[in-house]
């Protein structure tokens, strides 16, 4: 899993779990200590507004 710096909305916790219960055998994590610090700290989760609720209602 590569965990590039960027912005701090994209390193969330919620993130790196999902690569980590994906793996199935291996997980090589690549990235900076501070990087993957900051992810297991920031548990930050934000609404997703993505319109899925409207789209299924509306289905035909």
């Amino acid at each position: 899993m590569v965990i590039p710096p960027s912005a701090p909305m994209l390193l969330t916790r919620n993130l790196l779990y999902t690569g980590l219960t994906r793996a199935k055998k291996l997980l090589i994590v690549i990235g900076q200590d501070k990087v993957l610090n900051y992810m297991i700290q920031n548990s930050d989760t934000k609404k997703r507004n993505t319109g899925l609720m409207y789209k299924l209602m509306n289905i035909q």
